[in-house]
């Protein structure tokens, strides 16, 4: 069985920074990619960035020059830097991993999700 824990959420004012973080344990074999994703009510969850195994990243144009996705493949962490926060990015963020796990093949696994408020 594989668990991912976020950390790092919560309130920050217009122009702040937070530091997201997820850390997955289980038996897992490979990480093929992490990432994190947000969703406000109403609306389809939508991809913030993601990281693959080799450092490659993709991020939402909404966030390039502002948040930084790194990870840690030895600990299977993945980080979410947030920088120059705006009120728009205001959202339940969500860690997800791409991974292959022993008995079980390749899956996708969610994080419990961590909410990021941006208000004065």
């Amino acid at each position: 069985q594989v668990q991912l824990v976020e950390s790092g959420g919560g309130l920050v004012q217009p122009g702040g920074s937070l530091r997201l973080s997820c850390a997955a344990s289980g038996r897992i074999l490979v990480t093929v990619a992490m990432g994190w994703y947000r969703q406000v009510p109403g609306k389809q969850r939508e991809l913030v960035a993601v990281i693959n195994s080799g450092g490659r990243t993709n991020y939402a144009d909404s966030v390039k020059g502002r948040f930084t996705i790194s990870r840690d493949n030895a600990k299977n962490t993945v980080h979410l830097q947030m920088n120059s926060l705006k009120p728009e990015d205001t959202a339940v963020y969500y860690c997800n991993a791409d991974l292959i796990v022993v008995g079980q093949g390749r899956f996708s696994s969610w994080g419990q999700g961590t909410q990021v408020t941006v208000s004065s």
